[in-house]
């Protein structure tokens, strides 16, 4: 199925379920877990690597 294909009421539905899985306080996390990987994924096919000290580690 393609994202374009669903309806506003599916992706309501979706974020609903996802919502009553994980709650409210979990979302934020799982986002910036997201966030992360994509970043990182987005570096590692451009070829960069991270310095040693980056901000994580602080």
């Amino acid at each position: 199925m393609i994202l374009g294909a669903l309806g506003p009421t599916e992706i309501i539905l979706i974020l609903a379920i996802v919502l009553l899985l994980f709650g409210g306080k979990k979302i934020p996390e799982l986002m910036k877990g997201l966030g992360k990987g994509v970043r990182e994924f987005k570096d590692a096919s451009k070829g960069e690597e991270k310095p040693a000290d980056s901000e994580e580690n602080k």
